[in-house]
């Protein structure tokens, strides 16, 4: 299977020394265990799918669970995304049809516990125009930092659409929407959170997918 190229954006964030004697550590929250299959997007293959108009993140890859909740209380310093390469009628055809041309942002999101699956959102960051990046792994550094507590999950927030969806896993790989009950199977709904404090129901599960991004979380000493 094809490797993607990778841009890296965050190179000071990549280089960062710790103090010495800093029980700080370094996670990707969201890179795919080793064990489990590549992950490449579907774009440019004739099943070319892309997140549009929600807020998502991965529940399950196998069988690891919780891959987007933060491990420990901290700081995220940066996010990575891993876009396919659509051609010109597969972007034309999603600018028309999904908001306009693709970009996205990761949120953070909180568990409140009434309705069951809602999650409030904590915070955001800037929206990334993402056609530039197509075909690569892009990362990019945060000017403001976003702390979180441990359990909060880092979400992608696609306000239009975004080649970012690998395809081809089994049963027991999915991710969740900010969709309610009987949007699950429609886009034409913009659903992305987007107000800081509110809060959304991520009813709809999708199964044998998987989301390609993940997020540099610095652990708070």
């Amino acid at each position: 299977m094809k490797r993607i190229p990778t841009v890296i954006f965050a190179s000071v964030v990549l280089a960062l020394v710790l103090p010495a004697g800093s029980l700080a550590t370094i996670t990707e929250v969201g890179v795919i265990p080793p064990t489990t299959p590549e992950t490449t997007p579907s774009c440019p293959a004739s099943q070319c799918l892309a997140v549009s108009r929600t807020t998502g993140f991965q529940v399950k890859v196998a069988t690891a669970n919780n891959l987007l909740a933060a491990p420990r209380a901290g700081t995220i310093v940066a996010w990575t995304i891993t876009l396919g390469s659509p051609n010109a009628a597969q972007i034309k055809f999603f600018d028309t049809n999904e908001g306009g041309p693709a970009e996205a942002a990761i949120a953070v999101l909180r568990s409140v516990p009434k309705p069951n699956l809602t999650y409030k959102l904590i915070a955001e960051s800037p929206l990334i125009k993402l056609q530039p990046y197509f075909g690569k792994t892009a990362q990019f550094a945060l000017a403001s930092t976003i702390p979180v507590k441990k359990g909060d999950i880092v979400a992608l927030a696609v306000p239009s659409w975004a080649p970012a969806l690998a395809l081809g896993f089994g049963k027991d790989t999915s991710w969740r929407a900010s969709r309610s009950k009987g949007q699950c199977t429609s886009t034409s709904t913009q659903t992305t959170q987007t107000t800081i404090g509110a809060a959304a129901q991520y009813y709809c599960l999708y199964q044998t997918a998987r989301l390609t991004y993940s997020a540099t979380l610095i652990s708070t000493p």
